[in-house]
C-alpha cells in the first residue's frame, strides 16, 4: 500500500489482497504482475505469486490476504481517494467471500475515505452483492449492512464493539465506488452489464489500456433469453430487433447509467499504442451524456514527432492494426498489399512515436481532462 501514488485519478493505494491471473488482453503487460515477479519477488507479500516465462513474470493465480495491512485506511485520518487492491483483484476467482467481507468491513469503518474498487470480474462482483442482498431480504433488513460485518470489524480492530453497531449503515456503502476495466468493445460488452446491475454509490469504467474502440452507447448482452442493447451512459436500453421500450431505464429497479469514464494508453516495456480516434470518441460520448471524463495518459506512445530523431515510429489503424514504418514504404513495403486490402488508407492511419509516458503527456487535443464524479 502507499499513501501517495502516481496514479492520476486516486490519492493512495491499499493492497489487502494481492495476486491475480490473466483473463484478457489488457492483462498482458500488467505492471503489478511484472513488479511481483521482479523487484518484489522475494518480499513475503509477493513471493510465489508469479512464475518466470520467456515473456517475463506471469501470475500463477495464487492470491494472498495481507492481514497486517487490513487496518491501514483506519490510520489515515485525512480523507483520501483510495484505490483498492491495485496489485490484485478483489473479486478474483480464488479470493474467498470471507476476505472480501473483511475489506468491506474496513471500508465501512472509514467513512472519511472514498474507496475505488476496480475489477475485471464483474460477474463475480455482481454475484457477491446478490448474495448479501438475499441475506438482507431474508432478515427483513434490506438496505442496511449485514450483521456479520459487526463481528468482522471487531476482530480486525481488536476492540470490543456493541452488538449491531453497524446495522444502521446504508448498504451499499456511500463511500465505495465500483468499477470495471474494459480495454475493447468485447470486454465492455462482457463486464458493463454486470456493473450496471450491481448497486453502488458510483459506477465507473477504466478503459486502460485502451486497445480498441468502445461504443458505450451501444453495449450488447444477453439477459433472460433476450438480446439487449443499451446506452450504458444513460441506462436507456432496448431489445435487439424490436421497437419495445426500455427494460432497464432509469426508473426501473434502480438501474442508472455509468457515472465516470477513465481513458488511458499503455506505458512500460512492450506497451501498445492507442489510436486518437478511440479516445476522442469516448470523450465525445461522455460529453453528449453529461458523464465525467478523465483522460489519464497517452502512455508510451505519443502523437507528435519528437524534435530529436531516433524514436521508434509506427502507423496505427483505427481498428488496432499496427504497421512498422518500413511496412508501408513505397514501393517495397512488405505489408502494403495487406494495408490496401484492409482499406487502411491515410485517413485511417495515424503515426505514433515511442517517446515515453512523460513526453507523451496527458493532453487530448490540447486539453487536460480531469473530471470526477459526485456521489449520488
Amino acid at each position: 500500500m502507499a499513501d501517495g501514488t502516481h496514479i492520476e485519478w486516486t490519492d493512495a493505494t491499499w493492497n489487502p489482497i494481492v495476486g491475480c491471473s490473466i483473463v484478457s488482453p489488457g492483462c498482458t503487460n500488467c505492471y503489478a504482475m511484472k513488479l511481483a515477479g521482479t523487484r518484489l519477488k522475494h518480499i513475503e507479500s509477493r513471493r510465489g505469486l508469479t512464475r518466470d516465462t520467456k515473456a517475463g513474470p506471469v501470475w500463477t493465480g495464487e492470491v494472498r490476504l495481507n492481514e497486517q495491512w487490513l487496518d491501514q485506511p483506519l490510520k489515515w485520518k485525512q480523507p483520501r481517494r483510495i484505490f483498492v487492491c491495485a496489485h490484485g483483484d478483489l473479486f478474483a476467482e480464488n479470493v474467498p467471500d470471507e476476505w472480501i467481507d473483511k475489506v468491506f468491513a474496513i471500508m465501512a469503518l472509514a467513512p472519511q475515505h472514498t474507496f475505488q474498487v476496480l475489477t475485471k470480474r464483474a460477474k463475480r462482483m455482481r454475484e457477491y452483492f446478490e448474495k448479501i442482498d438475499t441475506e438482507l431480504r431474508a432478515a427483513g433488513e434490506h438496505g442496511y449492512t449485514p450483521r456479520r460485518f459487526d463481528q468482522i470489524a471487531c476482530d480486525i480492530t481488536r476492540s470490543p464493539c456493541a452488538a449491531g453497531w453497524m446495522e444502521e449503515q446504508d448498504w451499499p456503502f456511500p463511500n465505495v465506488w465500483l468499477g470495471v476495466s474494459a480495454e475493447r468493445q468485447q470486454e465492455a460488452d462482457e463486464r458493463i452489464p454486470h456493473l450496471l446491475m450491481t448497486p453502488a454509490a458510483i459506477r465507473f469504467v477504466s478503459a486502460e489500456p485502451l486497445l480498441g474502440p468502445i461504443d458505450f452507447t451501444s453495449i450488447c448482452w444477453r439477459d433472460d433469453d433476450a438480446d439487449i442493447r443499451a446506452n450504458s451512459l444513460t441506462a436507456e436500453a432496448w431489445v435487439e430487433n424490436s421497437d419495445s421500450a426500455s427494460a432497464y431505464s432509469n426508473d426501473c429497479d434502480g438501474v442508472t447509467g455509468l457515472d465516470w469514464i477513465i481513458v488511458g494508453g499503455e506505458s512500460g516495456p512492450g506497451a501498445r499504442p492507442m489510436h486518437p480516434a478511440w479516445a476522442r470518441s469516448i470523450r465525445d460520448q461522455c460529453a453528449a451524456a453529461g458523464v465525467p471524463f478523465f483522460f489519464k495518459q497517452w502512455g508510451a506512445w505519443g502523437l507528435e514527432e519528437p524534435v530529436f530523431g531516433g524514436h521508434e515510429m509506427h502507423a496505427l489503424a483505427d481498428d488496432g492494426t499496427l504497421y512498422r514504418s518500413t511496412d508501408l514504404a513505397y514501393p517495397d513495403g512488405k505489408r502494403r498489399g495487406e494495408a490496401i486490402r484492409a482499406n487502411h488508407d491515410q485517413a485511417r492511419l495515424h503515426s505514433v512515436y515511442r517517446v515515453g509516458k512523460k513526453a507523451a503527456g496527458r493532453l487530448l487535443d490540447g486539453i487536460e481532462h480531469n473530471a470526477m464524479p459526485e456521489a449520488r
